[in-house]
C-alpha cells in the first residue's frame, strides 16, 4: 500500500506534498532529537504551511526508528469513544505530543483546532472530511471534500482547517498526534446537524 503526506489548509484544500521515505534510518532517531529538531523548525519557521511540511518527515522517521512509540497508547473509553495519551509534556514547550485512539462507530466534533497539527496513522483508517469558513467567519461552514487515512499515512493542517474524523471498519484508529500552543479564542465545533458553533 502506498503511503502518503497530506497538507489541509484553511480553505479545506487537501493536497498531497513530497517523497515518502520508509526506510529506518542508520542511526537511531530517539524522541528527544525530534523534540529538538522540531524546536528549530518552529523558532526559524513563522509559516504553517511550512511548519508542518518540514516536521511530517521527521515525524516519519521517527516512528520508523523508534517502534516503542506506536505501542504508547491506552484502549478507547466506554463512555467517549475515545483516548488519549500524552506522551511529552514540559513547562512552556510548544507542543503537545499524544497518541489517539477511537473506537469504531465512534466520531469527533467538526472542529479547527487553532494551532497547525499533525496526526500520524499508526492502525485502522479513519475517514476525515473537510469544511471550509465561507469568507473566514467561523461560524459559517461550508463542506469541501474527504480523505481516507490508512496506516502509514500522516496528514498537516494548518490552524483553521476545520475537519472531523471517524474510523472506519472494525478495529480501533490509532495516531500519533501533534499540536502546536492553541489559540482559544479562535478554536470552534460546530454541531454535526445544523453546522451551529460554538467556541470549544
Amino acid at each position: 500500500m502506498t503511503n502518503y503526506n497530506w497538507l489541509v489548509t484553511d480553505d479545506g484544500a487537501c493536497k498531497s506534498f513530497g517523497s515518502i521515505d520508509n526506510e529506518p534510518p542508520k542511526r537511531t532517531y530517539r524522541l528527544y532529537r525530534f523534540l529538538t529538531e522540531l524546536d528549530d523548525i518552529l523558532e526559524r519557521e513563522p509559516d504553517d504551511a511550512l511548519r508542518v511540511q518540514a516536521i511530517i518527515p521527521l515525524v516519519r522517521k521517527l516512528l520508523i526508528s523508534s517502534y516503542w512509540l506506536q505501542m504508547e497508547h491506552n484502549p478507547p473509553s466506554e463512555k467517549t469513544g475515545w483516548s488519549v495519551k500524552f506522551l511529552y509534556r514540559e513547562y512552556e514547550y510548544p507542543i503537545t505530543v499524544q497518541m489517539v485512539v477511537w473506537a469504531p462507530g465512534s466520531a469527533s466534533t467538526i472542529h479547527n483546532h487553532a494551532t497547525w497539527g499533525i496526526v500520524a496513522m499508526i492502525g485502522g483508517q479513519e475517514k476525515n472530511t473537510f469544511w471550509t469558513q465561507a469568507d473566514g467567519d467561523p461560524t459559517t461552514l461550508t463542506p469541501v471534500g474527504e480523505k481516507i487515512l490508512n496506516p502509514g499515512d500522516i496528514i498537516g493542517f494548518t490552524g483553521n482547517a476545520v475537519h472531523q474524523v471517524a474510523p472506519l471498519g472494525d478495529e480501533p484508529t490509532i495516531s500519533f498526534n501533534l499540536y502546536g500552543i492553541t489559540d482559544r479564542s479562535s478554536r470552534y465545533k460546530y454541531d454535526t446537524q445544523t453546522l451551529a458553533a460554538e467556541r470549544f
